[in-house]
């Protein structure tokens, strides 16, 4: 029988783990606050409809793609203010991204999240119904919208009722829905998003400056990367980046809300946590890993690892079967 409709939930205690089981999506996770990583995943899957809500207790980057033909929409809940490309989103706002293009989330302690994805088929066929396709085509590029409060909370409220509610009834206990119930709860989805969106203000695009800090980010980012089997000092990012100690503080505060000694320290512990996760284990000691990001003081390594993510890197190690 044709799957219509899967509703899963999954907790995981890495940040990696969690973002692999989000379906369709290309995701690494970067834990960036310290303290033992919690997430869960509550995910319903239909046809071409997937709506999901992300629960994480520890700051984390996340650098994102959604599958090429579908739109995404997201709809934060934290107070704190989730960026997305280096840009505040706000708790009234609705984040968008088109699928198949790379964009970068940093989310802050307590992150709690509702998504939309949708064929980008399914959503121009019911916008063209509405008679809102125009309104559709302008959000091609939006990152941040300002809705209306009561649309919002309604979406949040069907979503919920999704996930939370009518969910647990239809397919844990009657088992798959049939094609037309999964139809009309897919169409029913994307109404209620179009509704929100139908009184959309989108955010201005990015000024210049703000893409200019983004961009510097990016660029010390991918040099520590370049190098990274060797230590990468902060006045080596500057020059690099042609900017000063002070300008390249304030484009890592601005865009990831970290200082980028502290981003740069959490990116390698984070490389090396997934080396040590990695499947099939290359049998490589924790030292020689730490080796290859510029470390070459294991104990202040272990130190700091156990610091960041509440287990010691042997701890990490003895699940992938590594040891040393």
């Amino acid at each position: 029988m044709k799957e219509h409709g899967v509703l899963r939930r999954v907790t995981a205690e890495d940040a990696d783990d969690l973002a692999r089981h989000l379906t369709g999506w290309e995701q690494v996770y970067d834990q960036i606050t310290c303290g033992a990583f919690a997430g869960g995943l509550d995910e319903l899957r239909l046809p071409e409809v997937q709506v999901f809500r992300e629960r994480i207790n520890q700051s984390v980057h996340q650098a994102c793609r959604v599958r090429a033909d579908a739109l995404w929409f997201g709809l934060p809940l934290e107070l704190e203010a989730t960026r997305i490309n280096g840009r505040k989103a706000g708790v009234a706002s609705v984040m968008a991204r088109p699928g198949g293009k790379d964009f970068e989330l940093v989310t802050p302690r307590g992150h709690d999240i509702y998504g939309i994805v949708v064929s980008r088929s399914l959503c121009e066929e019911r916008a063209r119904r509405h008679g809102c396709a125009g309104a559709l085509a302008a959000l091609e590029g939006a990152e941040i919208l300002r809705v209306e409060p009561a649309a919002r909370t309604a979406c949040l409220r069907q979503l919920s009722a999704l996930l939370e509610g009518v969910g647990e009834e239809v397919w844990e206990e009657e088992g798959d829905p049939d094609a037309a119930a999964t139809e009309a709860m897919q169409q029913g989805i994307v109404d209620t998003l179009l509704d929100m969106l139908g009184a959309t203000r989108i955010e201005a695009a990015a000024l210049k400056s703000q893409q200019r800090r983004h961009r510097i980010v990016a660029k010390a980012r991918d040099y520590l990367f370049a190098h990274r089997h060797r230590a990468v000092t902060i006045p080596e990012l500057c020059e690099h980046a042609c900017v000063s100690r002070r300008t390249l503080q304030y484009c890592f505060d601005d865009v990831l809300g970290v200082s980028p000694v502290v981003y740069l320290r959490r990116l390698r512990l984070n490389a090396i946590r997934r080396m040590l996760l990695e499947e099939p284990p290359h049998g490589r000691g924790i030292g020689l890993l730490a080796g290859d990001w510029g470390i070459d003081n294991v104990s202040q390594f272990s130190s700091d690892y156990k610091k960041l993510f509440g287990k010691s890197p042997s701890a990490y190690a003895r699940r992938a079967g590594r040891t040393g």
